[in-house]
C-alpha cells in the first residue's frame, strides 16, 4: 500500500510561551501603539528594534507592519521616485514589484540560474538602466553576494535587500541583509518569526534610516527610537518626508522578541529537516536537486528542485500525484499565479519583454514549504513519495 502523509504544510508551531506572557502583559496595560508608553517605560517596539540591530549586525533598525511596507519604505528612502527603473529578479513574489509598483517605479527583471539566485552576468548588463537593485533572496537562495556587491558598487546601484526568506541567514559569515544599503525582512506567518504579520528595516545610513523613521509615521517622535539614529539626522528631513504610516505595533513586537532570541536554534531545526528532504531526493531520476554553496549558511524553511525540460502535463501530474498522497508541492511553470506562486509575466502592470532563458528555469521550478511542525520522519516520508511519483512519471515519459 502506498504510503501517505497527513500531515499540515501550513501548520505553524505555537508561539512561546514566553511571547505569550509578554502580548498578555502588552493587553493588560492597554498600550499597543508603540508611542504610547507610560513614564521611564521603553516599548516593546523599541526594544524588538535594538535587538534585531544587534542581532544582524546593523546600525539601525525600524520596525514596520509588513515585510512590503518595509521594502516600499526603503525605495522611497533611497530617493525612487515615481517613473524611476529598478532591477530586481525575475524569480521572486508579488510583494517585491508590488513595492516597486507602490511607489510609482518601474520593475527592470534580471535573469534567473538554475541555482534559483539572481543571474549576475544579466544583471551586469542591465546595471546602467537603473539606480536601485531590490534584490530578492528568493525562497532563501543567496547569490554570489560579494560578486554581485561589486557588480552594482562598480556602477553606482544602490542595493535593497528582501530578505522574507533569509532572516537568520549569512553569506561569508556577514547577515543577509547588512550588504546593501537596506535590509527588509519580514515577519508574516509563514517566514521565520511568526507576527501574522510585521517587517524589519535595517541600514547603516543615518540619513536613510531617518528617513525611514518618518515616513514609518513617527509624528516628530523619533527621538524615542533607541535604535535610529541621533535627532541631528531629522533636522530637514522632519518637514520634507511625508508621514505614510505603517509603524508595529507593541503586541507583535511582544511575540516576536522571544522568537528572535531562538532564531538560530530555528535555524539549526529548519535546516536538519531541509538536508533530510535533500537527502531522500538526490539522485531521483529527472529530478535536480539544488546544490548549496559553501558559503552560504541557509534557513532551510522552504526547499525547491528542478523538473528541467519536462513537458507541463508531467509535471501537473507529479503535483497531482503528489497531492493525493498528502505532499502539497507549489509549481512556478504554470501560465496563470495560483496562491503564492507567480512570476514576472503574472504582474501585467508590467510591460516586461519575454526572458527565453530564464523562462525555461522558471517552467521546471517545484517548491515545498518545511514547516517546523514536521518531525525527521515526516521529512523522510515526504521525500520517499516525492521520490516514488516524479520517478514514475519520468520513467512513463521515456
Amino acid at each position: 500500500m502506498s504510503e501517505i502523509f497527513k500531515g499540515s504544510f501550513t501548520q505553524q508551531e505555537a508561539i512561546p510561551e514566553d511571547g505569550i506572557e509578554a502580548a498578555i502583559a502588552v493587553m493588560r496595560h492597554g498600550r499597543l501603539h508603540r508611542y504610547n508608553t507610560a513614564p521611564g517605560e521603553v516599548a516593546e517596539t523599541a526594544l524588538l528594534e535594538q535587538e534585531f540591530a544587534a542581532q544582524v549586525g546593523a546600525k539601525y533598525c525600524l520596525a514596520v507592519a509588513s515585510g512590503g511596507y518595509a521594502m516600499a519604505t526603503a525605495l522611497r528612502a533611497v530617493g525612487v521616485k515615481p517613473g524611476d527603473k529598478v532591477l530586481t529578479n525575475t524569480f521572486t513574489l508579488a510583494p517585491v514589484p508590488g513595492a516597486i509598483a507602490a511607489v510609482g517605479a518601474v520593475p527592470v527583471f534580471v535573469g534567473v540560474t538554475d541555482q534559483l539566485v539572481i543571474d549576475l552576468d544579466d544583471l551586469a548588463a542591465k546595471a546602467d538602466q537603473a539606480d536601485v537593485l531590490l534584490l530578492s533572496h528568493m525562497r532563501g537562495h543567496l547569490a554570489d553576494m560579494d560578486a554581485l556587491m561589486a557588480i552594482c558598487d562598480a556602477a553606482g546601484v544602490t542595493v535593497i535587500e528582501d530578505c522574507a526568506h533569509t532572516m537568520g541567514a549569512s553569506w561569508n559569515g556577514v547577515a543577509s541583509g547588512t550588504q546593501g544599503k537596506i535590509g527588509c525582512y519580514s515577519c508574516q506567518t509563514y517566514k521565520h518569526v511568526n507576527s501574522g504579520e510585521g517587517g524589519l528595516f535595517v541600514t547603516n545610513d543615518a540619513e536613510v534610516a531617518a528617513r525611514a523613521i518618518i515616513l514609518s509615521g513617527s509624528y516628530m517622535l523619533y527621538e524615542r527610537h533607541a535604535a535610529g539614529p541621533r535627532k541631528e539626522a531629522f533636522e530637514t528631513i522632519r518637514y520634507e518626508t511625508p508621514n505614510i504610516s505603517g509603524r508595529m505595533d507593541n503586541l507583535r513586537a511582544a511575540i516576536l522578541r522571544p522568537q528572535l532570541r531562538k532564531l538560530d536554534a530555528q535555524r539549526t531545526r529548519w535546516n536538519a529537516r531541509y538536508y533530510e528532504i535533500e537527502k531522500g531526493l538526490r539522485d531521483t531520476p529527472g529530478l535536480t536537486v539544488i546544490d548549496r554553496p559553501a558559503q552560504e549558511v541557509i534557513v532551510g524553511s522552504s526547499i525547491q528542485f528542478l523538473l528541467k525540460d519536462w513537458a507541463e502535463d508531467a509535471v501537473r501530474e507529479v503535483l497531482k500525484r503528489c497531492a493525493a498522497r498528502g505532499v502539497e508541492l507549489k509549481w512556478f511553470g504554470g501560465a496563470e499565479p495560483v496562491g503564492f506562486t507567480s512570476r514576472y509575466d503574472s504582474w501585467r502592470y508590467v510591460d516586461a519583454p519575454r526572458m527565453p532563458a530564464s523562462d525555461a528555469i522558471l517552467a521546471g521550478i517545484v517548491d515545498m514549504r518545511v514547516p517546523l511542525t514536521f518531525s525527521l520522519e515526516d521529512c523522510a516520508l515526504i521525500a520517499r513519495i516525492i521520490r516514488a511519483e516524479v520517478s514514475a512519471v519520468y520513467q512513463s515519459q521515456e
